[in-house]
């Protein structure tokens, strides 16, 4: 039997700008962010892909990140909001309210964030069982530690990650269509 793939339907509102998807490693921002992208029709940027050699070496290495080693990174997604030519969905921890300060003057047409979250057990477990990424499960306390909630901040919604893909998806895209 094939297995019928949820698709959400295009929103009747959408979110004007660009949106990150964040959270720490394993909330599932590329798998939100690849469905979000899909239902508003915007180019999904995956942003572990634009991490210098240099990062993606540290992280294999178990080594956790530091602000300094961050800013090139976060300026390169920076720069692919400025320059995009329409509202793109993009996959990023941003874990400090300076980070996304710093994302959203890149935004020219605005900027919602997507906060994926769940408890260290779940967000373990989904470590885990994922294969072929560069962070590995032991770095996952780091970003915890670092990750400055951001509860309160214009356009951010919080989503609880512990329930099924097509639910965060779905509570996603309503949240995102009130803003």
């Amino acid at each position: 039997m094939i297995e019928k793939r949820h698709r959400p339907a295009t929103p009747a509102h959408r979110f004007p700008g660009s949106i990150i998807v964040m959270g720490v490693s394993g909330s599932g921002k590329s798998s939100v962010g690849e469905r979000i992208a899909k239902a508003y029709g915007y180019p999904f940027v995956e942003g572990d892909a634009l991490h210098p050699p240099e990062n993606i070496k540290k992280m294999s290495e178990g080594i956790p990140l530091t602000d300094d080693d961050r800013w090139p990174w976060l300026a390169a997604i920076g720069r692919k909001l400025a320059e995009s030519s329409s509202p793109a969905i993009v996959a990023c921890s941003a874990l400090k309210l300076s980070y996304r300060q710093k994302l959203r003057e890149s935004a020219p047409e605005g900027l919602a964030f997507v906060h994926l979250h769940g408890s260290e057990a779940v967000l373990a477990e989904r470590m885990h069982h994922r294969t072929g990424h560069f962070m590995p499960q032991s770095l996952l306390k780091t970003q915890l530690a670092t990750l400055e909630n951001p509860t309160g901040e214009a356009n951010t919604v919080a989503i609880d990650i512990d329930q099924p893909l097509d639910a965060i998806v779905d509570e996603a895209l309503a949240a995102l269509g009130k803003m």
